[in-house]
């Protein structure tokens, strides 16, 4: 699914209860695109060069990532 977008549900996502305070789907991307500032903040994404893997949204324990 190429051009896929990355959308992050923040009424879903808790960094407070993934890995010590880090987002589990940043590893997961083998683009690199989550990142987080700061342990137990929000995690952002950069979609624009999504390939559409969808291994953020497996990986995320919340179902706060969605792809489409």
């Amino acid at each position: 699914m190429p051009n896929s977008m990355i959308t992050l549900n923040y009424q879903k996502c808790r960094p407070d209860l993934c890995n010590s305070g880090y987002c589990t789907a940043i590893p997961a991307c083998p683009l690199k695109l989550i990142e987080q500032e700061e342990k137990y903040g929000f995690p952002m994404t950069n979609s624009a060069v999504c390939k559409g893997c969808a291994k953020c949204v497996t990986a995320c324990p919340f179902k706060a990532i969605t792809l489409s």
